[in-house]
C-alpha cells in the first residue's frame, strides 16, 4: 500500500509527495518535523519484500550508508519500519543521476568530467577507508547537483569489512555487466580495486557516451572485459588528452594488482591535471580545431 499524503511515519516524517517509484522501492518527499528539514522517505515494495535477498539488500544499505558521513555520500539520516516494511530516511537530493543528465544532453567536457571524478575517488576513498567496497559504481548510482557536487548513493550490494572478510550477501555474482571488473565475472571477491575499474568505466563513459563494450547479451558483456582489450577513449575523441586515457587505463586493467593501489591515488592523479590547465586549455583549443580544421 502506497503512503498516505499527509501521514506521519514515526512520528517525525510527514509525507509530502510521492517522487518516484523504482524496481526495489518507492520514494516519497516528507518533511522532518523534528529537525525541520525535507527528506527522502525510500520504502521498500511489498512485491519485492518477499525475497529474502532483496529485504538482506535493503537492509544492508541503510546500516552501512548511515555508518558514512561523507559530502559526496548521500547521507542516511534514520531507518526502520512502517507497518512491517522497511525504510530508509536518505538526503534529499535536487538532482539527476549522471545517467540521467548523459541520456538528456550528451557527454560530460573534459574539465566536467574531472571535477566529477574528483568527488568520486574521495567519495571512495573515504568508504574504503571505512572497510566498506561499493561494488555498484555507475552513473546511475551518482547524483549530481546543481551547483556541480555529486553524490553516491545506492549501497545495497555494498560490503561491509570486505577489505578484511571479503565476504559478500550470496554467492551470486551482483552488479552491474558493463561495470562489472574482471575478477567479479570471474567470480572472485569484489576489493578497492573491483571499485576503481567501475569508476574507471564511468569515468569512459561520461566523456564517450558509451560503455566499453556493447555486446547483444550481459553474458558477452562480462567475458569481453575478461578477454578483450579494453578500447581506448581515442576510438569516440580522437584528441583526447592523452593524460585522461592514461588514467582510464590504469583503472581498467584486467588484472587488479594493476590497477590503482587506493582511490587516494586516483584522486592525486586526477588533482594534477585540474591544477595543470594547459591540458584544460589544450582541450578548448581541439573544439576549435575539429570545427575549424586548423591545429
Amino acid at each position: 500500500m502506497p503512503l498516505k499524503m499527509g501521514s506521519l511515519v514515526d512520528g517525525r516524517y510527514r509525507i509530502t509527495a510521492r517522487i518516484g517509484h523504482g524496481g526495489m522501492a518507492e520514494v516519497y518527499e516528507a518533511n522532518d518535523i523534528i529537525k525541520k528539514q525535507v527528506v527522502a522517505i525510500k520504502l521498500i515494495r511489498e512485491d519485492v519484500m518477499a525475497n529474502p535477498i532483496n529485504l538482506k539488500r535493503f537492509e544492508n544499505e541503510a546500516t552501512i550508508a548511515a555508518s558514512l558521513n561523507h559530502e559526496n555520500i548521500m547521507k542516511v539520516y534514520n531507518h526502520g519500519t512502517i507497518d512491517g516494511r522497511p525504510y530508509i530516511a536518505n538526503e534529499f537530493i535536487k538532482g539527476q543521476t549522471l545517467k540521467d543528465v548523459l541520456d538528456f544532453r550528451g557527454v560530460f567536457k573534459i574539465s566536467e568530467a574531472i571535477s566529477i571524478m574528483l568527488q568520486l575517488a574521495s567519495a571512495l576513498d573515504y568508504a574504503h577507508m571505512h572497510n566498506i567496497v561499493h561494488r555498484d559504481v555507475k552513473p546511475d548510482n551518482i547524483y549530481l547537483l546543481a551547483d556541480g557536487t555529486i553524490k553516491l548513493g545506492d549501497f545495497g550490494i555494498a560490503e561491509a569489512d570486505g577489505l578484511n572478510r571479503q565476504t559478500t550477501l550470496s554467492n551470486d555474482i551482483v552488479g552491474s555487466v558493463h561495470y562489472l571488473a574482471p575478477e567479479i565475472s570471474r567470480g572472485k571477491p569484489a576489493t578497492v580495486q573491483s571499485d576503481i575499474y567501475a569508476a574507471g568505466v564511468t569515468f569512459y563513459e561520461i566523456i564517450t557516451g558509451h560503455v566499453p563494450f556493447e555486446k547483444d547479451t550481459p553474458i558477452n558483456v562480462a567475458v569481453a572485459h575478461i578477454k578483450e582489450k579494453f578500447p581506448p577513449v581515442s576510438k569516440y575523441i580522437s584528441d583526447c588528452p592523452k593524460e585522461i586515457e592514461k588514467i582510464i587505463s590504469k583503472c581498467t586493467k584486467k588484472y587488479h594488482r594493476d590497477r590503482y593501489s587506493s582511490a587516494k591515488q586516483l584522486f592525486n592523479d586526477l588533482e594534477l591535471i585540474k591544477n595543470n590547465q594547459s591540458i584544460l586549455k589544450r582541450e578548448k583549443r581541439n573544439i576549435f580545431a575539429r570545427i575549424f580544421g586548423f591545429k
